[in-house]
């Protein structure tokens, strides 16, 4: 989340009269996210959050907030969107298409211990099972099609061994054969700043702006790097082996996922390397913008090839 569009208290209180939500007391932008622009409003019934969408469109929105009315409605503690007077989610402020959702407690989590991160786990295992009767369709936004589009852009700010690092890695993916992964609504972009915590017990999974239907461990790769990482790239196992054992016992993990498993890890690495690549290299305006450090998930990625097979698993 930042602020790209900023938004004064006499736009918002105008806004807010479509609303039933009281009267407005506080608004204050939030920097954390590199996609939209958010922020914290808070009025006389509560505490809400303003998204203003910076690159979806109208028409692309309806998955992403059903998406999350759906979880809400199913017990993921995820932000439930608030409707106008109108009985609609979506709408327009500043020239951005809009939505108010609930504000959700608890903090995220700069450092995860195993404890953490098998909640995190089963708590990822839950939203595919609620999201398995979703019935909107979207492709993720970020698969290998995206890949392929991106690199070349970001090729001219790679040394030589980065390039041919990442011509390899786009090729081993093209010559991988994985479409017989179960498949469903994903997050895709589990990290820790869209995890909130109070103590071990997760209060909120937010920024469903990544969304998609694509192989469900694709997602379990994606916040198994996010999240169990070291320093180095390398995996902290008591952490990896906690995710996955919690996950595997809400929503197990099959035979042909074990054998599809380090070319997912492979793929959620290059997908991060590639899109913190492109913001670093090629950012857009914005009043509050935070850019992340590409070389992590290079890092990752690397560990990840010379792993092979030897990664942790249920």
């Amino acid at each position: 989340m930042s602020v790209f569009t900023p938004v004064t208290p006499e736009q918002l209180t105008a806004w807010l009269r479509h609303f039933s939500v009281g009267t407005l007391s506080g608004l204050e932008g939030i920097a954390e996210g590199v996609e939209n622009s958010n922020f914290l409003v808070t009025t006389s019934h509560g505490r809400f959050v303003l998204t203003l969408f910076e690159r979806l469109t109208r028409d692309e929105l309806p998955f992403y907030v059903h998406l999350m009315a759906h979880l809400a409605r199913h017990g993921i503690p995820c932000p439930a969107p608030v409707a106008n007077r109108e009985n609609e989610y979506l709408g327009s402020l500043n020239g951005r298409p809009a939505v108010l959702s609930s504000f959700l407690p608890g903090a995220s989590l700069l450092r995860a211990t195993p404890a953490q991160c098998a909640a995190v786990g089963a708590m990822l295992a839950d939203l595919h099972v609620a999201g398995h009767s979703y019935k909107q369709r979207l492709d993720n936004p970020r698969g290998p099609r995206w890949w392929r589009e991106t690199a070349p852009k970001v090729m001219p700010f790679l040394d030589e061994a980065d390039r041919e690092m990442l011509k390899e890695e786009l090729r081993f993916h093209h010559a991988s054969h994985l479409e017989d992964l179960p498949r469903g609504v994903i997050h895709a972009d589990l990290f820790r700043d869209n995890v909130l915590f109070e103590a071990d017990r997760i209060t909120g999974i937010v920024d469903f702006y990544f969304a998609g239907q694509d192989a469900l461990l694709y997602d379990v790769a994606v916040t198994l790097n996010a999240w169990c990482s070291l320093d180095d790239g390398g995996l902290d196992d008591a952490s990896a082996q906690a995710l996955l054992n919690a996950y595997h016992a809400l929503r197990p993990l099959t035979r042909v996922e074990h054998l599809g498993w380090p070319a997912m890890l492979r793929g959620a690495a290059l997908r991060f390397w590639l899109s913190r690549l492109h913001d670093l290299h090629l950012p857009r305006p914005g009043e509050m913008v935070r850019v992340r450090n590409p070389e992590q998930f290079r890092d990752i990625l690397r560990r990840r090839i010379e792993a092979g097979p030897l990664l942790p698993w249920v």
